[in-house]
Parts: C-alpha cells; structure tokens; sequence
C-alpha cells in the first residue's frame, strides 16, 4: 500500500481550533499568516486557504469584522467583487481551471466554517478533480505548497492593481 501524507490537514480533520480571534483579523497582524496573504486593497485582502480544496484555493475578505454582506459599505462590496474578479484572472493565467467555484457561506447551515467574518470563496477547478481521494479518504492531495502558491500568485495580483 502506498502512503500519501498531508500533516497540514491534521488540525483540519481533528476539528483543532486556532487561538481566539479571528483567523481572518489575526491574518492582518500576524507574521505567520502575512505568507498567505496574496494583495491588500483599500478594504479588502485575498489570502489562500490553509485547507484548500484545490491548488489556488482563495478568500476575498473585508479587513472590517464583518458577518454579512448586509453589514458591508458599498466600497467594501464594490472591493471585494473587483477583488473576486482578479482572483479569477490570476487563477486563470496561473493555473488554466476548467471552471471556478465562486462564493459565500453564510451560517453554519450553509457550510460557514468561519461564521462571524464574511469571505467570497474563489476555488479553480478541473476536470476530473474528483477522485478516490476525495470521495474515499475524505483527502485532497494537492500538488503544491502554499507558499509557492502565494509565490506564483502575487505578481499577477501586483500587476492587475497598476
């Protein structure tokens, strides 16, 4: 039998929380995070995923705690769309998706794994990107680190805001 280890999903799969707070507020300050941190806008930021379904795996989220869309000014929302519509882009150029999935889980009923700061999901997809694994081993084995993921993914990003 042949093993395939993903240790970072550890804290996902055993339900392991991070210290209190935001993830999301926490990433604005923290170094550690700074590393998934992909572009800062005005009143947004894209960061990748910890535990991502797919390579490219992104978050457009407000830098204001937020839980809804409802709660958001109209530049926060106008930001965050224009920010999901780079997301696409360099996803696009980056990685060649068949597809994207795109969008908001509001409540924990509709799969919220963070319920009090809004976030748009942008999640490239490809043909066949289902497999065993996923269906099995409840697994995503992703062929590359996060932190070459932001590498790959922040010039674009940089670009696109010029």
């Amino acid at each position: 039998m042949e093993h395939l280890w993903s240790p970072w999903r550890l804290a996902y799969i055993t339900g392991a929380s991070p210290s209190a707070g935001c993830v999301f507020c926490s990433a604005l300050t923290d170094p550690d995070a700074e590393s998934l941190i992909v572009f800062r806008g005005r009143s947004c930021f894209v960061i990748l995923n910890l535990f991502p379904y797919n390579n490219g795996h992104l978050m457009v989220v407000p830098m204001r705690h937020i839980a809804t869309l409802g709660s958001a000014t109209p530049e926060e929302l106008s930001e965050l769309i224009e920010l999901t519509r780079r997301a696409e882009i360099a996803l696009t150029e980056t990685y060649a998706p068949h597809g994207l999935n795109m969008g908001i889980n509001l409540g924990k009923p509709a799969g919220a794994g963070i319920l009090d700061h809004v976030h748009m999901h942008v999640v490239p997809r490809w043909n066949g990107d289902t497999n065993f694994m996923t269906v099995v081993g409840r697994t995503r084995v992703l062929p590359e680190e996060l932190p070459d993921t932001a590498a790959r993914l922040r010039p674009i990003f940089a670009r696109l805001a010029d």
